[in-house]
């Protein structure tokens, strides 16, 4: 049996209500996820549930990027709930998408970064990806090119020409995610980042950066000045 729905909580545990008086920003990750359960279970309420989970997965983070099957045989959670998370975690992906689409990527470097980030950080393995742009800048595409282990992805200059030219691109911007966590690039990210460059200038196609996204921070091969 379920516990009350929040409209039935006292007062100070209506994470709903605060946020409609004071803002999203104004609620811990605890009240964020109490509005997405919505009800608890027996004997506690979705802000009791939510606070539990997040001990249990140790963080927020770790509660939205954990496995299915873990996080559904969890009192609380099912796959309801699971999928309200998710549906929570894409909805801001989509957001960071649309808000660097906007405009280009140069114009609104944060807006990239933090898409990027939200695209690449959690993964478990290395993933390389291209930000596609025409002759403006604009955003022609995003994608996901190589697929690599939990050290690293085999990059092929030739596949990567290939697809921009596919896109008919102008300029594109690599980025990469580091799963150790650490954004500092490699000897090999610079060296393989040259090739890239080398490469696509073959065919008039300008790399303009090279994003490193690492746990909580990305670094920029245009503000190290290594391209």
């Amino acid at each position: 049996m379920s516990s009350p729905a929040i409209p039935l909580w006292h007062e100070s545990e209506r994470p709903r209500e605060k946020l409609l008086r004071q803002g999203a920003t104004a609620l811990s990750d605890a009240e964020l996820v109490a509005i997405l359960l919505q009800t608890g279970i027996r004997g506690r309420s979705a802000l009791d549930t939510a606070r539990v989970l997040l001990g249990e997965f140790r963080s927020l983070r770790g509660l939205i990027t954990a496995e299915r099957q873990a996080v559904c045989r969890t009192p609380g959670l099912g796959a309801a709930k699971y999928a309200l998370l998710q549906a929570a975690i894409e909805l801001a992906r989509r957001h960071y998408a649309e808000l660097m689409e906007a405009g280009p990527p140069l114009a609104n470097p944060r807006a990239t970064r933090d898409y990027l980030r939200a695209r690449l950080r959690d993964r478990d393995h290395e993933v390389f990806c291209c930000l596609f742009l025409d002759n403006r800048h604009r955003v022609i595409a995003f994608d996901e090119v190589f697929r690599g282990t939990i050290d690293g992805a085999s990059v092929h200059p030739r596949d990567v020409v290939k697809l921009a030219l596919a896109r008919n691109a102008a300029a594109v911007i690599l980025a990469h995610n580091h799963p150790s966590g650490i954004a500092e690039p490699s000897q090999a990210d610079e060296m393989i980042t040259g090739r890239l460059r080398d490469a696509l200038a073959l065919v008039d196609i300008r790399v303009l950066d090279h994003i490193v996204v690492g746990d909580g921070a990305c670094v920029s091969f245009a503000e190290r000045g290594l391209l």
